[in-house]
């Protein structure tokens, strides 16, 4: 059982019993007891104070007490809760394997009072399935995405999506929505599978591994091993997510293409949305695949949800800023960017003892080298017709035309098109729809631009 198993269980128990998931503070003592950290440690890290965080300790033992008929306590915490663990997972058909975020699940018409029949399935392959959950993040904190999360779960579990698209910049939030999404619902499917491409492996490698974490020998040819998933897919619910899918298309190019080590993709990309089966396949990316685009959605199963920055000023809450007053000024600042407002808020504490009020007197939208070394990646990885259109932008203080952005290009018309759609892809400039169509760079990413991308300029 690890921590991020632990958290889901307590905040599952919480909002059964009040109708409230847990808070961040409640979070972290829940993950600090379980590592066996001391109060003085996590009211330091919550910026609280020891006496606080005891006393939501007391409200959590007390109320875990009770729903689990058993006297808990800081001390017996890990102890008491890993039996009710096993207890719950028993009675809801689940089992787990070695805490390592791997489970069988049995069909609901297993008797458990059984035990001879118990141990007939935990043999029978064909009876078994698959959570693979090692390569997803742990999720402490879920701010702000309830309507976000409530659109994936109806495209999942009402409208039976077979492929959507998490789509953003790096560091909104994609990948902590949908790992939201699996601590809610992991019970209704038999498979869930999560794989980073990240560092990215063929197509070939890819379901080899999907198919050895199902349980089943590779055949030797591609077309034996997708007919073989496929089986599973139509056969067994599954959730498959795949993160870091930007990865697998070709650098200084216009946005979603193709590597050619990886072209294969996008035939099993079309397969999942072409043949009729009953799971659904999560792609994580900072750019659209061409796959996900469809003249007529009602045709074709697929979505595509693009985040957005945050605009609630909770995300900043137990972080140890002051002056809350002037949170939401931070927030239009940073665009509501998590990530942005993650460093940024480090720098105010390091540097401005956290009064936001100061930082804010500074007048000048800093870039932390965070935010550099991010923007950098980005620049450098899009093609050099992208480049010039973003520099032109970058002169610009305020949304500009189509029109009045092309005269001050030397682009033909097809390369200046693709390009705008490119960076709209990339989520990188803001198409803006009024009387007039405009085109814009975020504030932050326009900064970056003027400051250090000046070698690129002609």
């Amino acid at each position: 059982m690890n921590v991020n198993e632990v958290v889901t269980f307590v905040d599952k128990i919480v909002f059964e019993k009040t109708g409230k998931h847990l808070d961040d503070v409640q979070a972290a003592v829940v993950q600090g007891t379980w590592e066996r950290r001391t109060y003085d440690d996590i009211a330091q890290e919550c910026n609280v104070t020891k006496n606080h965080v005891g006393d939501i300790g007391a409200e959590l033992w007390q109320l875990l007490s009770q729903a689990l008929n058993e006297d808990i306590k800081k001390t017996n915490f890990r102890s008491t809760l890993e039996r009710g663990y096993i207890k719950s997972f028993e009675n809801s058909n689940i089992y787990n394997i070695n805490g390592n975020n791997n489970y069988f699940y049995y069909p609901q018409t297993l008797n458990h009072s059984h035990q001879k029949t118990q141990e007939t399935n935990i043999n029978t392959q064909s009876k078994l399935s698959h959570h693979d959950l090692t390569l997803a993040p742990q999720i402490i904190k879920f701010h702000n995405r309830e309507k976000e999360l409530q659109t994936l779960t109806h495209w999942i579990l009402n409208q039976t999506t077979n492929l959507i698209s998490i789509l953003g910049l790096s560091g909104i939030g994609k990948t902590t929505l949908v790992k939201r999404f699996i601590d809610l619902h992991q019970q209704k499917f038999e498979v869930i599978i999560w794989r980073s491409l990240k560092f990215p492996k063929s197509l070939n490698l890819l379901i080899n591994d999907l198919l050895n974490t199902c349980q089943q020998e590779p055949k030797a040819t591609i077309n034996d091993k997708l007919k073989q998933l496929f089986d599973i897919l139509t056969n067994k619910k599954c959730l498959i997510i795949l993160d870091d899918v930007q990865n697998i298309f070709t650098p200084h190019q216009f946005a979603g293409k193709y590597q050619p080590e990886y072209q294969d993709y996008q035939t099993l990309f079309k397969m999942i949305t072409e043949t009729q089966h009953q799971s659904h396949v999560i792609l994580i990316s900072q750019e659209q695949c061409p796959e996900m685009e469809s003249l007529d959605e009602e045709l074709y199963p697929i979505k595509s949800l693009e985040l957005s920055g945050l605009e609630n000023i909770d995300i900043l809450k137990n972080t140890g800023l002051k002056d809350e007053d002037t949170w939401l000024n931070l927030m239009i600042l940073y665009t509501g960017h998590p990530l942005f407002l993650k460093t940024i808020t480090i720098s105010i504490k390091k540097i401005f003892n956290g009064k936001v009020s100061e930082f804010l007197a500074e007048n000048e939208l800093v870039i932390t080298q965070e935010m550099q070394s991010l923007f950098s990646q980005i620049f450098n990885k899009i093609s050099p017709i992208e480049q010039q259109i973003i520099l032109a932008l970058s002169k610009c203080n305020q949304p500009v035309s189509r029109e009045y952005l092309k005269i001050t290009l030397e682009l033909s018309s097809t390369n200046f098109i693709n390009g705008l759609e490119s960076l709209q892809k990339r989520y990188l400039i803001q198409k803006i729809t009024g009387d007039n169509i405009l085109f814009d760079l975020s504030p932050i990413f326009r900064e970056y631009v003027r400051n250090f991308c000046q070698d690129y300029r002609t």
